[in-house]
């Protein structure tokens, strides 16, 4: 992205942003990147570096381990290890065997299952492969502690044999002289030391002509004389040469396996960047986390969508103060380009621009941004900024001349993928020629058909927001009556600039303030007063929209609880009608297997039996008894003496009587010829011919 002027990064804070990032970077590969980190124009390369970004928070979300292994900065050595001839340290090898152990557990992590899920970050190495035979010839040769092994090659483990045995020959003779010496009361406190890398004793310097060896050296208080013992002096020259042999057959080894693997500088090389890859999007996954950033629809137009954009650097300033961040949302396309923003001195209006400019810049070097995931942001192919104070004293240049040149930048340069800002626009000279120079400037702004933002105090500029194609008005919220900004854009309106209520705010004689009122042009005046009536209406319907939309919601809320009420009641019905239903045809099944058992044993008995006709007035008496007929006589009885019948029509509310078995109900329902009774708990559904409605005794008429 093209960027004007220089320290447009500066200006819009982009440089504390790559600063936040490279601090949660771990390797040195990744803090270069952050450092450095560019800014986009290509569609392609915004979406995989978003995407790549966007997964890695996912990842994190889901608390998946990434084989995120401790930073590994050894440029230098895969760097020593491409040169011909050079050779690698133990130490060096062994970061050379962890980078490879790193890669191989990042292959391993992208299963067939992982590579579906993150697509994005499994194309880093959808291209590579993993070499086994880097840490292969490693293990070959060091231990995992970085050592040399025995077995690296037979000629050192012939040296480190006999060097074995004869340390341990020049032990014991060591011993037996000091026991010699000790018992002749020769040695000092510390009986034993060494001197450039050979074993020497500690004895009396009075007695140092009576012990046979090699003089070494004397103590700084010159009581002490260092003597190799004659009878270690052989040996120890053995050892010393053996040591020697040793040093140069593991300097031979490691110089053989720096060989074998230089051919793998350059795969190594890939390796290392592609652990610093994940470092850097671990990095901007994280800093995502802290500013609450998300993933916006990307388009590769120039328009933008903003819903609930926050500044990124004033969300984590407020969030470290338990402050609540306001965020702004406003939307930008072919039939609004350019917003004019008016409104209060410290209203908003300068950290508005900053919000929607730093965060197109994040989004086109592959951050995420704290907006609403539903916005939409497009790609644009130049940045051009001008805020604040550009008086130039070393060209000559007034605040106002220096506004104009940029001006002519802004006009020369500006096109349909332009993102500008301009702060005051026509700011810093007279009003009325300063104010009428802003409005061709922006009129030439949207014939180029670019999109920004400018901030005003011209009265000219806000009706011509209001009357122009393309260019539409905003304002920053002010509350008169507590004489506070709001910090709120308000899109549709220009804003008053509160000059008077701010005069207040600050505490200026209110004699000053009302003969300034006097003084100044009455249809502004006026005009300032009328903008200010409307924006404390517009809040104060706002409020009540936020009222009746919060009233609806609990409206919504309580509706849902009522239907959950009803069905579980409903519900709960339904079983009790399942039990009545289920505890009747139990009664039934079990008097029906009644009566077949008692006819069968009846049949049984009639065909035995002389007597036929009694048995027949038997069987009669299970099939009709006389109980049953008792039990609904004694029922009819009892509701002949609560009720009797009506005349008139049966509908639904009256009370009715069931003809066969003279049970009493409602009706709750008629459907054709058929009716719904309700008795007790049960509803049942019957024929009209076949009730009879009725009405208490006792009631009135």
């Amino acid at each position: 992205m093209k960027l004007y002027p220089a320290n447009a990064e500066t200006q819009l804070e982009f440089d504390k942003v790559k600063t936040l990032l490279a601090a949660h970077c771990k390797t040195s590969y990744a803090k270069h990147k952050a450092e450095k980190l560019r800014i986009h124009t290509r569609k392609d390369f915004i979406d995989l570096e978003l995407k790549q970004t966007h997964e890695f928070k996912l990842l994190t979300e889901q608390a998946l381990h990434f084989p995120d292994e401790q930073p590994l900065n050894i440029a230098n050595d895969i760097k020593l290890l491409g040169i011909p001839g050079s050779m690698l340290a133990t130490e060096q090898l062994v970061s050379i065997r962890r980078l490879a152990l790193a890669a191989e557990n990042i292959f391993r992590w992208f299963d067939k299952e992982k590579r579906l899920a993150f697509p994005a970050l499994e194309k880093i190495i959808a291209e590579l492969y993993y070499e086994k035979n880097i840490i292969a010839f490693i293990n070959e040769i060091l231990d995992e502690q970085g050592n040399v092994k025995d077995n690296a090659s037979q000629a050192l483990q012939k040296i480190r044999e006999n060097l074995y045995r004869k340390r341990n020959e020049q032990r014991r003779a060591f011993e037996r002289a000091v026991a010699k010496l000790s018992k002749n009361g020769y040695t000092a406190d510390i009986s034993e030391s060494f001197s450039n890398g050979r074993r020497v004793v500690a004895v009396f310097s009075e007695y140092k002509r009576q012990v046979k060896g090699v003089y070494h050296g004397e103590s700084d208080s010159r009581r002490t004389a260092f003597i190799e013992p004659e009878e270690t002096i052989e040996l120890n020259n053995e050892v010393y040469s053996l040591e020697n042999d040793e040093r140069k057959e593991i300097l031979r080894i490691l110089r053989e396996l720096t060989a074998k693997l230089s051919v793998y500088a350059p795969l190594l090389k890939t390796y290392h960047d592609v652990l610093g890859l994940f470092d850097f999007i671990r990095a901007k996954a994280k800093l995502a986390f802290d500013m609450n950033a998300h993933h916006p629809n990307v388009v590769d137009k120039a328009l933008l969508e903003l819903k609930e954009a926050y500044h990124p650097l004033l969300f984590l300033y407020n969030k470290s103060n338990n402050k609540h961040t306001i965020p702004v949302s406003v939307k930008f396309n072919d039939d609004n380009r350019i917003l004019v923003i008016s409104g209060p001195n410290a209203g908003g209006k300068t950290v508005t621009m900053k919000t929607v400019g730093l965060n197109q810049m994040m989004l086109q070097s592959g951050l995420l941004v704290p907006v609403h995931p539903d916005s939409t942001m497009g790609i644009f192919k130049q940045l051009l900024i001008h805020i604040g104070d550009t008086q130039s004293i070393e060209f000559e240049l007034s605040t106002y001349s220096s506004h104009l040149l940029h001006m002519k930048y802004f006009i020369e340069n500006a096109n349909g993928k332009t993102l500008f800002f301009i702060d005051e626009l026509g700011g810093g000279s007279d009003p009325n020629l300063g104010g009428a120079f802003a409005e061709v400037i922006l009129e030439e702004l949207a014939r180029k058909h670019s999109i920004g933002i400018v901030t005003t105090h011209y009265l000219n500029l806000k009706v011509m927001a209001g009357k122009t194609k393309g260019i539409f008005n905003g304002a920053m919220a002010f509350d008169e009556k507590h004489l506070q900004p709001l910090y709120q854009l308000q899109i549709g309106k220009p804003g008053s600039s509160y000059t008077f209520a701010i005069a207040e705010r600050i505490g200026l004689p209110k004699n000053l303030i009302n003969r300034a009122r006097n003084l100044a042009d009455d249809e502004q005046f006026l005009l300032d007063k009328l903008l200010n009536s409307t924006e404390q209406g517009l809040q104060k319907i706002n409020k009540e929209k936020e009222q009746l939309q919060k009233l609806l919601r609990e409206n919504d809320r309580l509706k849902k609880e009522m239907e959950t009420v009803l069905n579980k009641e409903k519900h709960r019905q339904e079983v009790e009608l399942l039990k009545q239903k289920n505890k009747i045809s139990e009664e039934r099944i079990a008097y029906l297997k009644d009566t077949e058992r008692k006819l069968r044993q009846m049949i049984l008995e009639w065909r035995k039996s002389d007597k036929k006709e009694e048995v027949i007035k038997q069987i009669n008496a299970i099939l009709f008894p006389k109980n049953e007929k008792i039990v609904t006589g004694k029922m009819a009885k009892k509701i002949r003496s609560q009720y009797e019948e009506s005349e008139g029509e049966i509908s639904i509310g009256n009370k009715v009587m069931l003809r066969k078995n003279h049970q009493v109900g409602e009706v709750k329902e008629i459907r054709g010829k058929r009716a719904i009774v309700q008795i007790g708990l049960l509803p049942m559904n019957v024929e009209i011919s076949d009730l009879v409605a009725v009405k208490q005794k006792n009631a009135t008429e």
